[in-house]
């Protein structure tokens, strides 16, 4: 990386810390409270007016629960791992284990907590879809009737049913899942 690039990596920091921060629905205290980074020094960091140190990106980074390299926007170094972006739909956060866009597809879900009486929205189209409830009480509504899964709990069904699901409480919900537009049921093998 040149001079001229690092110069521009770092003089977008302060937009990314910004971005990520009114994101996540956070004040500038907020953050203040979980770094101990003073709120002026912050300030100056998002407003470009200052240059942030190795220990404070850190901080920063462990906070907003994202790697160093997108707080820094560091160009990409080949690495062969799947770096996901998030997609929020509908309250949800999707984040895509998979990169291929036919076959089976792999996401971690995250629903937000919610009140339990609150109508679910249900939807249908083709394939079919396996869950794992990672934590929390995920409400699965298919057709009229609900099934109630905690951490631990796998389901599986054909998304062609009216089906659609929600966090059971007032905690958010992570899910794992595996969804198949041609409709293939998941098999299981024995030894």
């Amino acid at each position: 990386m040149n001079h001229e690039d690092l110069d521009a990596v770092i003089d977008g920091v302060g937009a990314r810390m910004k971005e990520l921060r009114t994101r996540r629905g956070l004040r500038l205290a907020d953050v203040s409270e979980s770094t101990g980074v003073s709120i002026s020094i912050l300030s100056r960091l998002e407003s470009g007016l200052r240059n942030p140190s190795l220990d404070v990106l850190l901080k920063i980074a462990r906070v907003f629960h994202v790697p160093l390299d997108e707080l820094v926007g560091a160009p990409a170094s080949g690495d062969p791992r799947v770096h996901p972006k998030p997609v929020r739909r509908h309250g949800m956060i999707f984040i895509p284990l998979t990169t291929r866009p036919i076959g089976v597809q792999a996401f971690k879900v995250i629903l937000p907590g919610r009140e339990p009486d609150i109508a679910i929205t249900q939807s249908i189209h083709v394939g079919y879809e396996w869950l794992f409830v990672l934590t929390g009480t995920l409400h699965l509504k298919i057709g009229a009737e609900l099934t109630i899964l905690g951490a631990g709990e796998v389901a599986e069904f054909d998304t062609a049913a009216p089906h659609g699901m929600a966090s059971g409480s007032m905690e958010p919900v992570e899910v794992l899942t595996l969804f198949s537009a041609q409709g293939e049921q998941i098999h299981i093998r024995d030894a």
